[in-house]
């Protein structure tokens, strides 16, 4: 059922867009948790709940949050140890 689930960080181009005003699936994210490296593309995407979460395809920790709340947009980067554009 996971596997049904998730997308890849591709998914979440338009909403990355919407917060860094740049092409942000090639930046490259480190992992706070295990300190793997990888572009956003490749982050594990969980879009079907109230927000969206991007994981570390490595170690499956939370990279990032998204959620619209009262028409704003609010992002969670804290799994982020370095973004680098």
């Amino acid at each position: 059922m996971d596997s049904e689930l998730r997308l890849d960080g591709n998914a979440v181009a338009g909403l990355l867009g919407e917060v860094f005003r740049v092409e942000a699936t090639t930046a490259v994210a480190r992992c706070g948790s295990c300190g793997a490296e990888g572009a956003l593309a490749e982050a594990q995407v969980y879009a079907h709940g109230p927000g969206v979460v991007l994981r570390c395809p490595g170690c499956a920790a939370v990279l990032m949050r998204f959620a619209r709340i009262q028409g704003r947009l609010v992002a969670d980067m804290q799994g982020v140890s370095r973004l680098t554009f």
